[in-house]
């Protein structure tokens, strides 16, 4: 499987000399195999640019595993390019939601005037929406694992697996409050002994202290996920808009000199070759 990260913000986007070189585009990871459907995690800004590689391709399938409904998850999605065109399907699969809205009828809401100036249905692309909670599914010759991970509202963690290897992907995961980690149920399941683990790691130690309740992690707990679950290495992801690049790298040594499981942080335009 190729990996590749699109965007990799949490929170908003931003731009600036001091965040060229990690970019500053939010939520998206595209995955893709020889001869499988690509697969993508999450619709935020950065999926304007994964649309762009798509330019040619037809008829295009895309499946989007989408992890929650907050507006830098999803924000990329009416400048997706491919759904302009009748060619193109996009399957979303997303976390049902307790009030027993469907995920269309919430898009609805979203992408329509006066927010924005195209309603969803006008858009050219046939877009199928699925509703998952903790499922086990398959998609082609993909293996699909999705839970419910602690975040505010409702939020899937992913685990996919390919030919025998494994991603996870828990961009949103809120970390314990106290002195001691630990991990629940579902989030262990996505994250034992997988080859790569993209794991939220938005806040410092001393950040985390006054923004407990906001629904991410430090750099601290995703290297412990990642040591406790036995991960192969650890991608450290939606990174905090406030967060120079010169802090992102030094705070990624840090955490890197401090563990024996392979860490980087992630970059726009970076790709990782996941198994054989």
């Amino acid at each position: 499987m190729t990996v590749t990260f699109h965007g990799v913000r949490g929170s908003t986007p931003c731009h600036g000399h001091e965040t060229h070189h990690y970019g500053g585009n939010t939520s998206c990871v595209s995955v893709r195999t020889a001869n499988d459907v690509p697969i993508v995690f999450d619709l935020g800004t950065g999926v304007r640019y994964f649309g762009k590689q798509c330019n040619g391709t037809t008829p295009l399938r895309i499946v989007c595993l989408l992890t929650h409904l907050h507006y830098d998850h999803t924000l990329g999605l009416p400048f997706f390019e491919p759904l302009l065109r009748s060619e193109t399907t996009l399957e979303i699969y997303a976390p049902k939601q307790p009030d027993g809205r469907t995920i269309r009828e919430l898009f609805r809401e979203k992408i329509k005037p006066p927010m924005f100036p195209v309603p969803l249905e006008q858009f050219a692309a046939r877009i199928e929406f699925h509703e998952i909670g903790d499922d086990d599914f398959t998609i082609g010759n993909y293996s699909v694992r999705s839970r419910f991970v602690p975040h505010i509202g409702p939020t899937l963690g992913f685990r996919l697996g390919y030919d025998g290897a494994s991603v996870t992907y828990l961009s949103d995961h809120q970390q314990p409050v106290g002195d001691t980690f630990s991990i629940g149920d579902g989030a262990r399941e996505l994250c034992e002994d997988v080859d790569l683990l993209i794991h939220d790691s938005q806040f410092t130690d001393e950040e985390f202290a006054m923004k407990q309740s906001w629904g991410h992690s430090t750099y601290a707990y995703a290297r412990w996920v990642a040591e406790t679950c036995r991960a192969k290495q650890l991608a450290l992801f939606h990174h905090d808009p406030s967060r120079t690049d010169e802090m992102l790298t030094e705070l990624t040594d840090q955490i890197a000199c401090s563990t024996k499981v392979g860490v980087f942080a992630a970059r726009e335009g970076q790709s990782v070759l996941v198994g054989a």
